[in-house]
Formats: C-alpha cells, sequence, structure tokens
C-alpha cells in the first residue's frame, strides 16, 4: 500500500465515506455547528475540512505515522478554531496582539498546536530515515507549520486552497510521498463541492492540506532545499498581514483566470 496511487485511493474513499456520512447529519456537535457563511453571503458547510482531514489520515496511520501525526494534530486544532474560535479577529497579527493583552485565543492555541505537530513530524521523520536531528528539523518544522497556515490563508474563495496546495502535492506524491498523495486523492474528492461554493475547508481541512504538504515537501528535500522553502512560505505569510491576496489575483489576469476555473 505504499505506492502513490494506492494511499491516494483509499485516502478518497475514506474521504467520501465521511462525505456521505455527513450528508446523513451524523456529525459531531450536530450539523449546525459546522455551518457558516462565505464571503458571498451564502450558506456552506465546514464538513468538507473533516472529510479531507479523516480520509488522509486514514491511509496514513499505516504508511507514514509521522504524516498521519501532522495531520491529524492539525486537523483537531483547526476544528477548534473552527467551531469555538473568535471571528472578530483576523490574521496573526490580531491574535498576537490579544496575548499580549493576556488572553489566549483559540487562534493562538492552533498555532502552538502546529508549531508541535511540525516539530514532532519531522523530527519522527528525520530519525526514521536516518537523517538525525539537527537545525534541518527546525526548518522542516516550521516549513510544516507555516505551510499550515498559508493553506487556510488561501481558503478564502472556492476551489483556492485546493488548487494551490493540490498542485504542490501532485509533483511531491509522484515522487513517492505518502503524505502528498493522502491529501491529493482526499483534495479531489471534496473538490467539486468546493468549487460550487457548497462546502469549505475551514481550518479544519486547510490546515491539514497545508501540514502534509509542507512534511512530504520537507521529507524530500535536502537541508538547503528546506531553508529555502520555509523562506518562501515565511514571506507569503508575512506578505498576507499587509497585502490582499485575492486583491493580487483579480489585478493578475493568468492568476485571475486559473482561481476562477471550475466555479459555478
Amino acid at each position: 500500500m505504499t505506492h502513490p496511487l494506492a494511499v491516494a485511493a483509499a485516502a478518497a474513499s475514506a474521504a467520501l465515506g465521511v462525505r456521505v456520512a455527513s450528508r446523513r447529519g451524523w456529525l459531531p456537535g450536530g450539523s449546525e455547528r459546522w455551518e457558516r457563511t462565505n464571503h458571498a453571503g451564502d450558506p456552506v458547510t465546514l464538513t468538507e475540512g473533516l472529510s479531507l482531514a479523516v480520509g488522509a489520515v486514514a491511509p496514513l496511520l499505516l504508511v507514514d505515522p509521522a504524516a498521519a501525526w501532522a495531520v491529524g494534530e492539525s486537523a483537531v486544532a483547526g476544528a477548534l478554531d473552527d467551531v469555538d474560535g473568535r471571528t472578530d479577529v483576523k490574521g496573526l497579527r490580531g491574535h498576537l496582539r490579544l496575548l499580549r493583552n493576556g488572553e489566549l485565543t483559540s487562534g493562538v492555541v492552533k498555532i502552538l498546536a502546529l508549531v508541535e505537530a511540525g516539530a514532532v513530524s519531522v523530527a519522527w521523520s528525520d530519525r526514521r530515515s536516518g537523517r538525525g536531528l539537527g537545525a534541518h528539523t527546525l526548518a522542516g518544522a516550521g516549513l510544516v507549520a507555516g505551510a499550515a497556515n498559508l493553506a487556510n490563508l488561501f481558503d478564502l474563495r472556492p476551489g483556492r486552497a485546493l488548487k494551490v496546495f493540490l498542485a504542490c502535492g501532485l509533483p511531491l506524491a509522484a515522487a513517492g510521498r505518502p503524505a502528498a498523495a493522502a491529501v491529493v486523492g482526499a483534495g479531489l474528492v471534496v473538490l467539486p463541492d468546493d468549487l460550487r461554493g457548497r462546502s469549505m475547508l475551514g481550518d479544519t481541512g486547510a490546515n491539514p492540506l497545508g501540514a502534509a504538504v509542507g512534511l512530504a515537501a520537507a521529507q524530500l528535500l535536502p537541508d538547503r532545499g528546506r531553508w529555502m522553502a520555509l523562506g518562501v512560505v515565511t514571506g507569503l505569510v508575512l506578505a498576507s498581514e499587509r497585502v490582499s491576496f485575492s486583491a493580487v489575483i483579480d489585478r493578475t489576469p493568468v492568476l485571475r483566470a486559473v482561481d476562477r476555473w471550475g466555479r459555478a
């Protein structure tokens, strides 16, 4: 079951099973807790994120436990923020400002969980592969946490986060990285409803999507490559505090066309 196609197929099957269960109302906390309003003011469900997370974790438990840890913990942290998080606080800066004032938000808890998920999963992977621990492990941990956060920043329009991270995940899956293969398989199952604006990833799905692709990249890249990838991801996260990704995409014809492809 280590072949990428087998991992992707298993993840797709598990994600489809969760989608069926969610449509029948078998949801933790009831369906209303997972309902939100999207950017266009239409009602959507966040159960897509559950489908992607559970679908990806299922095969990874067997073939890459470190990746299962990264995906699972980032999904749980994202679900906490989706269900009980504050909606009036935006961006990393907003959560850190409240933390300085003595208020611990679910967003800060999520950030700490993503950092821990990255550290544990990369250290676990490096030890299993014989790579050993060192500064490169810290770079990999930052890459996982940063990619998880970055995916959430792209999840502002139908299909956007999935398009970006599936495009990054496909070559990593082809290179034999199970984490990437798992989210590609699960992501392709939830993509149609996401594009139609019927559901969205939310933090529950976006965080594990990014974490899986980030870990797959960390597992494949050499030490210098990890640092370079971390620099790119960090730059994009910091840029998002000052620049609207949506505005940049809308001003760039090629990006706008790709971004709108497949939407209802």
